[in-house]
């Protein structure tokens, strides 16, 4: 549900009064009228589980005991605002529990979105939908938003985020091209790089594109929300030895490979959601130390993600209504951390959920970790866990 706070009393609750107060006298209106504030709306997102791990490295740590805990994993709150003709600015802080103990061990906020956004061109050449919009400041990357439309976030990260492959928001610049007739849409950004949860930490910036086609957004039937979505992120980060140092044979300025691409293909019906993910990526490591004795050598590594989970409400088939209030949540990821060597990262997610309101969750849900086939010492270790999951949107 929306909110939405059109007094000046009820924003002043929320932010300064100085940030809603017209620039000058001019647009006030007639004397003695109280300046009209600009529309908020006001959203929000909760969600958290109890957890028992029952695997054997959870147990020694424990005395052979299951530990458990409850958590709130995320609180989201979205403020919105228009900023003048065709423009808006969004701001929506994260709230976590913050693991770092050199600061605070309780819940903390950050910001996870925060831009400004204006619509450039709107039904270009007379096409209705053909839209241009562009954004600056904290903002969506390339693909985890939109895979997040088919999965249930609350119940864990999409494959792509979960692995490291790129954070979810960053700092930079995006654009999106709506295709007309319901076709689909370009989403592209420069950001700087590590994401909303570090600073920027050299020069270079990374560039990504996602191309979604939905070639049946205009016929009924269970393939309406079929979407089809390759990307590509083009990504540098700096050498060690950027900034040189004693003995070394020069500074290296030259970028290190971050790269990945991929293919997302999903369809959102009411009563089975489907989606596939496959994706690679590709590292450079240096080794050496820069030294006439120890020479700097570079080489690429590359890894495979191949990730595929369902959501299916059985009884809305029966029932005819497409609405059902209980569900099964199914994935399975695979990743290959080196295509050269052997070992696998296998990753399942087994559950049932139940939603007693439109905007309420429930999730009893099983996961398990598993490192396959490793040569040497497995860089994971196998975990296993039962969780009951729950979320709440307003």
């Amino acid at each position: 549900m929306t909110i939405r706070l059109t007094s000046l009393a009820a924003l002043c609750a929320l932010i300064p009064a100085t940030l809603l107060a017209p620039a000058s006298a001019h647009a006030q209106g007639s004397p003695g009228t109280a300046p009209a504030a600009p529309a908020i709306d006001f959203s929000g997102l909760i969600f958290g589980n109890y957890s028992v791990r029952t695997d054997s490295a959870a147990r020694a740590a424990t005395g052979g005991k299951n530990p458990n805990q409850f958590t709130i994993d995320r609180v989201y709150l979205t403020f919105r605002m228009p900023a003048g003709d065709r423009a808006s600015i969004r701001a929506t802080t994260d709230i976590f529990q913050n693991a770092s103990d050199g600061y605070y061990g309780g819940w903390t906020v950050r910001l996870k979105y925060g831009y400004l956004q204006y619509e450039a061109l709107r039904d270009i050449a007379g096409k209705p939908g053909f839209n241009l919009l562009g954004r600056i400041g904290m903002l969506h990357t390339v693909t985890i938003d939109h895979v997040e439309q088919f999965w249930p976030r609350y119940i864990t990260n999409t494959a792509v985020e979960r692995l490291g492959f790129f954070p979810s928001s960053d700092l930079g610049v995006a654009a999106q091209l709506s295709l007309p007739g319901k076709w689909g849409e370009l989403y592209g950004t420069v950001t700087n790089g590590p994401g909303y949860t570090a600073p920027e930490n050299d020069r270079f910036k990374d560039v990504a594109l996602r191309a979604t086609i939905t070639p049946f957004a205009k016929h009924d039937g269970f393939l309406k929300t079929f979407a089809i979505s390759p990307w590509i992120y083009d990504g540098k980060t700096k050498s060690r030895f950027a900034n040189g140092g004693a003995g070394q044979l020069a500074p290296i300025t030259d970028p290190l490979r971050r790269d990945r691409w991929g293919i997302f293909a999903g369809v959102r019906d009411p009563r089975l959601t489907l989606g596939a993910h496959y994706a690679q990526r590709t590292e450079s490591y240096e080794y050496g130390g820069n030294t006439a004795a120890a020479p700097r050598i570079v080489s690429d590594t590359s890894g495979t993600l191949v990730s595929a989970f369902a959501v299916a409400r059985p009884f809305a088939w029966k029932s005819g209504t497409n609405t059902s209030r209980l569900g099964a949540v199914l994935r399975f990821d695979r990743f290959k951390p080196r295509n050269a060597l052997a070992g696998t990262q296998q990753f399942v997610v087994a559950g049932l959920q139940f939603e007693p309101t439109t905007r309420t969750a429930l999730a009893l849900d099983f996961q398990q970790m598993t490192p396959r086939d490793f040569a040497g010492a497995a860089p994971i270790v196998a975990t296993r866990t039962w969780y009951l999951h729950w979320s709440a949107s307003f």
